[in-house]
C-alpha cells in the first residue's frame, strides 16, 4: 500500500517551526500535537460511517456516525505519546494503547520493553503512532505486536520520515498504509533522519 503525505499548507507550516533547532520545548511540543491532530483529521476521511436516529430540540434526525467499535491510538513510546494527546482532541473516546521500544544504539535494531493493548482491538481501525520513522525497524516491531494481538486494519502515522524507513515497513507491511506529514532525504550514518528535526523525544521532553 502506498504512503500519502499530507500537503496541507497549516501542517506543512507548523512543520517548518518544529524543525527550527531554536523553537522551545513548549513550543515543539505544542505542535507536536496540533500536527498530529491535523494529519488525524485528513487521515480519517475514510472511516466508515453507519446511519443513527436522534431527537433534536425540533424532530427526529437521521444522522451518520463512526460505525462499530471505532478507533484505538496507538504510540510508541515515548515520542508517540505527544501525538496521542493531539489526536485524542479530535476523538476523546477512541482507546488508547502504548507499545515499549528503543533502538539500541550499536545495532540500530528495536528492543521490546513494554506493550499494553485494548482487549478489543481487532475490532477497531488502529493508527500506530510515532513522530519519526527512520529505520523502520521499530515501526515493523510494533506492527508485528500489534497483528499478534489481532489488529488488522492498522495505519502508522508518523510527522516525518526516511525514505529508508518508508521502504522497510512496505517490505514487511505492505497491507499497512504509512501517513506522513513529509518525506525527508535520507538517514546519516548515526540513523537519524536528514535534514530532520533531532530527536523528538529529547525535543518534546527537554532531555536534549
Amino acid at each position: 500500500m502506498a504512503y500519502q503525505i499530507i500537503d496541507h499548507p497549516l501542517i506543512q507550516h507548523k512543520l517548518s517551526i518544529l524543525r527550527d533547532k531554536d523553537t522551545s520545548v513548549r513550543d515543539f511540543r505544542d505542535l507536536s500535537a496540533e500536527i498530529s491532530m491535523l494529519m488525524a483529521f485528513e487521515a480519517m476521511r475514510d472511516l466508515e460511517l453507519e446511519e443513527a436516529q436522534v431527537e433534536t430540540p425540533v424532530a427526529t434526525a437521521t444522522v451518520r456516525r463512526l460505525a462499530g467499535k471505532k478507533l484505538a491510538l496507538v504510540a510508541i513510546l515515548r515520542a508517540g505519546l505527544i501525538m496521542v494527546e493531539g489526536i485524542l482532541d479530535l476523538i476523546p473516546s477512541a482507546r488508547v494503547g502504548h507499545v515499549g521500544l528503543y533502538r539500541d544504539p550499536e545495532t540500530l535494531e528495536p528492543v521490546s520493553y513494554y506493550a499494553k493493548l485494548p482487549g478489543d482491538i481487532a475490532e477497531r481501525d488502529t493508527f500506530l503512532l510515532d513522530p519519526m520513522l527512520a529505520t523502520g525497524g521499530s515501526a515493523v516491531a510494533a506492527i508485528d505486536r500489534l497483528k499478534d494481538e489481532g489488529a488488522h486494519h492498522i495505519r502508522l502515522l508518523c510527522i516525518l520520515a526516511a525514505p529508508e524507513g518508508v521502504a522497510v515497513v512496505e517490505k514487511a507491511h505492505p497491507d499497512v498504509q504509512i501517513v506522513l506529514a513529509a518525506l525527508d532525504e535520507r538517514l546519516n550514518d548515526h540513523g537519524y533522519i536528514v535534514p530532520g528535526l533531532g530527536d523528538a523525544g529529547d525535543r518534546i521532553y527537554g532531555t536534549r
